[in-house]
């Protein structure tokens, strides 16, 4: 059974980062999930303490982060341009809706796709890296970049910038692993964690914490 492993460089390199993981089964993702009913969202600005917490470790592994944006940070200024969220499918508008409603990261994993465990880890010499989209690029992420990677390839870059193409979430998907992350506490997951759980099991066989 898939489970999220955080290498112990990772955790001893960044103690404030927190990542919540809720596994849902027999997904209805292509469904109605009715988010008409979701409350209106505020975008969240640079110097929000969550996003500027998440500059902060961007900027501990070497990345800019005013270049390859945090996933919650692309989706604020999104928001704020466009007056609203990409529309993607349910599973994916939920944690999108999510991300910017509590200002977490987030983002999910098709379970049929992975293979092996999903680590969090630093990235390595022959790791590759396929992103979401271009089914034909081939990446190589620099040695020491935070990645999410499975046993074939890494599955995320710059630790929840951009998503591969291998894992993403369909409207087809069954089994998806949800990952929520905090760089600023724990409070905000939590409620976050909550919120995505209840609009996730009513089309879920069923949905489980790790």
């Amino acid at each position: 059974m898939t489970t999220l492993v955080v290498a112990g460089a990772v955790r001893e390199a960044y103690p404030e980062v927190l990542v919540a993981v809720l596994i849902a089964e027999g997904l209805d993702s292509g469904g109605d999930w009715d988010d008409a009913a979701r409350p209106a969202l505020t975008p969240a600005c640079e110097d929000d303490p969550a996003i500027a917490a998440w500059h902060a470790v961007y900027r501990r592994f070497g990345t800019n982060p005013r270049r390859m944006r945090p996933s919650v940070e692309a989706l604020s200024r999104r928001l704020a341009r466009t007056g609203a969220l990409p529309r993607i499918n349910a599973p994916v508008d939920a944690y999108n809706w999510v991300s910017v409603r509590f200002v977490v990261a987030a983002g999910a994993f098709d379970l049929d796709a992975v293979r092996g465990d999903v680590v969090l880890r630093e990235a390595r010499d022959g790791d590759w890296f396929t992103p979401l989209g271009e089914p034909d690029t081939v990446e190589h992420p620099r040695s020491g970049e935070i990645v999410y990677a499975d046993d074939v390839s890494v599955l995320t870059r710059h630790w929840n910038y951009h998503d591969a193409e291998r894992t993403k979430v369909t409207s087809s998907s069954r089994d998806v692993m949800f990952l929520l992350e905090s760089a600023d506490g724990a409070a905000r997951l939590d409620e976050a964690v909550h919120a995505l759980r209840e609009m996730v099991a009513p089309h879920a066989t069923s949905v489980r914490s790790l």
